[in-house]
């Protein structure tokens, strides 16, 4: 299929056959039959995930004879069933949503920021964060690019924020496994934690605690990108490169910390008795909010890894409020990502920035548990 293509695109200029409006007929048959490999691969993704919960039943009770109430049973069958469940829809979602934004340049986000009010900024910074495939870690070369670029400070705190949060795959994710309500409810807090720490880094002249060698780049920083208004569009084959190689990169990256997450999910959810998280962590219990904020901060997981962790908290009756506290400080910061963060943070600055986590994740999970019966 691809060396079709390739001979497609280098044909033409009077060698090449050429179809109607100058289209080469080897690329109308690539897209023939990529476009049939399509709806092969979707009907059969759509028969795998419909059967998955049937299937990894009869292996755990029926084929190897376990009994059905046994907690092991349980806790394995969960394991079967959600490995292949949270698999499959991250390789459909992933190749979908980097097919849809493909061209989107980093670079071009940079300079598009660097020219906006401050209070646009937030805003705009915090989405791109939420639409960006970052983990902790891996949102700090970002950083770095936009700081040393001359953006505020608040506003690309705002990315770094939010970035490790959310992302559109862990919202499908959390849509499909938790439902609408708890997903809407996790995104808006993620944003709004992003917009409102980079108005609070902004407001406290957080940018005087930067390393020197970051506030001398930006007191200089570099001259704005010269960017064409027009954008060459992209062919199908190019969107679909683009998209394989995302899937297969972001796959390779997170693969293992979903089957971690899906480790501790099943031992929680077959293992932990029922509502055993109820009586001892249920919401008259003001401390494990903090608390949890506080166990979860040095973890390190990316949210596609966590949300089978939520799944298994919250199925064994722990309060939405602190299930959501202790999993974003999971994701939001992370050991690894206080050290590469040394580069460009003082000691200070890295203080106010995990004490602001602490802060706003230990408000958020008290007001959802104040509030689960009305919105759950």
């Amino acid at each position: 299929m691809k060396e079709a293509f390739q001979s497609a695109q280098t044909a033409g200029n009077g060698t090449g056959e050429q179809g109607m409006n100058g289209v080469d007929k080897a690329e109308v048959r690539w897209l023939l039959r990529y476009g049939v490999s399509m709806v092969l691969l979707a009907l059969l993704w759509a028969g795998v995930y419909m059967q998955a919960e049937a299937v990894s039943g009869w292996l755990v009770f029926n084929l190897s004879g376990l009994a059905a109430d046994s907690p092991f049973a349980a806790a394995l069958q969960f394991f079967l069933y959600d490995t292949v469940k949270i698999l499959l829809l991250l390789v459909a979602l992933i190749y979908v949503i980097a097919w849809l934004r493909a061209g989107l340049n980093p670079e071009r986000v940079r300079a598009f920021l660097a020219g906006r009010k401050r209070g646009l900024g937030y805003v705009l910074a915090a989405l791109f964060g939420a639409v960006s495939p970052f983990c902790s870690c891996s949102s700090v070369p970002l950083f770095l690019g936009f700081t040393s670029a001359g953006i505020p400070l608040g506003i690309t705190m705002a990315f770094l924020i939010t970035s490790p949060i959310i992302n559109e795959v862990a919202v499908v994710l959390l849509w499909g496994l938790l439902g609408w309500k708890f997903t809407v409810v996790y995104a808006g807090i993620g944003i709004g934690a992003g917009i409102a720490g980079g108005c609070f880094m902004d407001a406290i002249r957080a940018d005087r605690w930067l390393q020197p060698l970051v506030r001398d780049a930006m007191k200089t920083p570099l001259l704005p990108l010269t960017l064409s208004r027009r954008r060459s569009r992209l062919s199908v084959y190019q969107r679909h490169r683009f998209a394989w190689g995302e899937t297969v990169s972001i796959f390779r990256r997170v693969w293992k910390w979903i089957i971690a997450g899906v480790c501790i999910g099943a031992a929680i959810h077959g293992l932990v008795p029922a509502n055993w998280f109820e009586e001892h962590l249920g919401t008259g219990q003001w401390w494990t909010v903090p608390a949890a904020v506080i166990a979860g901060i040095p973890l390190y997981s990316s949210v596609t890894g966590i949300v089978p962790v939520m799944e298994g908290l919250l199925g064994k009756g722990m309060p939405v409020g602190t299930t959501l506290a202790f999993c974003m400080s999971a994701v939001a910061a992370s050991i690894p990502e206080v050290v590469m963060l040394k580069q460009v943070m003082t000691n200070r600055l890295q203080a106010v920035f995990i004490g602001y986590l602490w802060v706003m994740f230990t408000l958020a999970g008290w007001a959802l548990n104040t509030l689960q019966g009305v919105l759950f």
